[in-house]
């Protein structure tokens, strides 16, 4: 199976190797023996093409979550330095307050509307709660009756901000359409999605990473040390059970992971046995969801190898 060598690691060998000439039979020893000596290199996993479809839009709809992370920043920032108190009773990851700071951006705009103009206005752009958003709005707009220097400029920022996170959170809602419909029609769906804490997203980037099957990983171990959720033991003459998180793993793979582990304490009495044992052991929470991370690597494992969902009770097998 081909080896993956980055470019920056060969560049960095080459200087220990005699001679200064850069020629390809040069580098093809220097990569050969790169090859032959690190442990670390991981192979390359081809995947089945829902699984590079999957890859994509998810790594698209990542790159969409992150720009809608930059811009509600931006437009919070903004709204604190020209109307704070609207700022801190909206909340910028609904609709509603977004729709808005569309029409409304100022505390002498918002008083000269009035509660119920603004109703209307909210209701007829079929905004939830509309009453209650609007007084919210009022109420908060009556707490200051001084315009702040460069308002005017500001509440244009702010108009086009609250534009930008609504675009965007159409282009992520069209992205998880697009994620859901194509993870539906793999035949591992079913199966990871069984497992509690784990939804269209997570079971999608899931089969990303793996490449849609467990060809690259033939134990568990194997699949845990990729996604970073097992130790990597760092011992010592003199020390020992000196364990760190592994320096390379799949990033992405790990939060798919992490999350689900942390979500399954909720729903499934199974992991919350286990993360409760953790603590009382005396682990962090972080420590004890990162153990429930890699004891569920095993089962999600086992899972998909037996092409069996997942159940809380476990079949009762009777003797014969």
């Amino acid at each position: 199976m081909h080896q993956t060598l980055p470019g920056v690691a060969v560049n960095r060998a080459t200087d220990a190797y005699r001679g200064t000439g850069k020629t390809d039979a040069r580098d093809a020893r220097v990569i050969a023996d790169q090859a032959r000596m690190r442990r670390d290199l991981q192979p390359i996993r081809p995947g089945d093409e829902a699984a590079i479809e999957l890859r994509l839009l998810t790594e698209y709809r990542t790159d969409l979550v992150t720009d809608r992370t930059r811009v509600t920043n931006r437009l919070k920032s903004l709204l604190n330095s020209m109307f704070p108190a609207l700022e801190r009773v909206l909340d910028l990851g609904t609709a509603g307050p977004l729709v808005l700071l569309t029409g409304y951006q100022t505390p002498a705009a918002i008083r000269r509307a009035g509660k119920r103009r603004l109703t209307t206005w909210l209701r007829n752009r079929k905004v939830w709660r509309a009453e209650a958003l609007a007084e919210k709005a009022v109420t908060a707009a009556e707490r200051q009756h001084t315009a702040v220097i460069g308002e005017k400029p500001t509440a244009k920022m702010v108009h086009t901000l609250a534009k930008e996170v609504m675009a965007l959170n159409e282009k992520i809602a069209e992205t998880d359409k697009l994620i859901e419909g194509r993870f539906r029609e793999h035949e591992l769906a079913e199966v990871i999605t069984s497992v509690p804490g784990i939804g269209t997203t997570l079971g999608a980037e899931l089969l990303a990473a793996i490449g849609g099957s467990l060809d690259a990983f033939p134990t568990p171990d194997q699949l845990a040390s990729f996604a970073g959720v097992a130790p990597a033991p760092r011992d010592s003459g003199q020390v020992s059970g000196n364990d760190h998180r592994p320096v390379k793993y799949h990033r992405r793979l790990q939060r798919v992971f992490y999350t689900s582990a942390m979500i399954s304490t909720q729903s499934d009495p199974n992991s919350r046995r286990f993360y409760d044992r953790k603590r009382a052991e005396g682990k962090r929470h972080v420590q004890a969801v990162l153990a429930l991370a890699r004891r569920r690597v095993n089962v999600i494992w086992a899972l998909i190898r037996d092409r069996r969902c997942y159940t809380v009770t476990p079949p009762v097998t009777h003797a014969t």
